[in-house]
């Protein structure tokens, strides 16, 4: 069995990682009851044995391979961020000149903000990371890689500009972009579009903007 690196934050998320395939198999029913138990109950009331039950496994197999509550959150998490990331690349990469990185880049929020109205487990593990200083710069990191992509993006149709600038630029873009999924799922349906168009709009006049310095 191999034992995962803790990461530089000092999480406490680090884990087991399994090496056979009886334990990945073992490892994937705990996370399927993990994401059952958080869609219907919330990440915040989920608890360690619940899930050990739920997965039909004993809880010191469970604590094997997620220390905590938090290691199950951050897994469950970064799944979905390695396809967010996946869509990101894939929709960014294919922009030829500024009108086609405006058209994917607005695709994006649009297919961002339909996984979140679609999958309740998204957005719960998306509120038990910010329960969680640590995992909270788990997410500051994927918004700075997120960001990274675009700012490439933004890069390659603009090579004159500072790509110092055009960095900091994406990196807001993108911190911005998680914020107003957040408000928007907080609230009527109605308005929550209405906030995702605003952010669109604002977010698209960013990355069309000229700048060198």
């Amino acid at each position: 069995m191999n034992v995962t690196a803790r990461d530089p934050s000092g999480s406490s998320a680090a884990r087991r990682e399994p090496s056979q395939q009886r334990s990945r198999e073992r490892v994937e029913r705990m996370l399927a009851a993990a994401a059952a138990l958080i869609e219907e109950k919330g990440s915040d009331t989920m608890r360690m044995g619940e899930v050990a039950e739920r997965a039909g496994v004993s809880i010191g197999s469970l604590y094997q391979f997620f220390p905590d509550k938090a290691a199950i959150i951050r897994t469950l998490a970064e799944r979905y961020n390695a396809l967010g990331r996946d869509c990101i690349q894939t929709e960014l990469s294919a922009a030829s000149d500024r009108a086609d990185l405006k058209d994917a880049f607005g695709r994006l929020v649009d297919i961002y903000y339909g996984m979140f109205l679609t999958e309740p487990v998204m957005r719960d593990v998306w509120s038990g990371m910010q329960a969680d200083k640590t995992l909270r710069e788990v997410e500051l990191g994927e918004s700075r890689l997120n960001g990274a992509l675009l700012a490439d993006a933004m890069t390659r149709l603009r090579p004159e500009a500072d790509r110092e600038v055009l960095e900091r630029s994406a990196f807001l873009i993108m911190s911005l972009g998680e914020a107003t999924m957040r408000l928007a799922i907080s609230v009527e349906r109605a308005e929550g579009d209405s906030l995702v168009e605003a952010y669109k709009r604002m977010a698209i006049s960013e990355i069309d903007a000229e700048r060198s310095s």
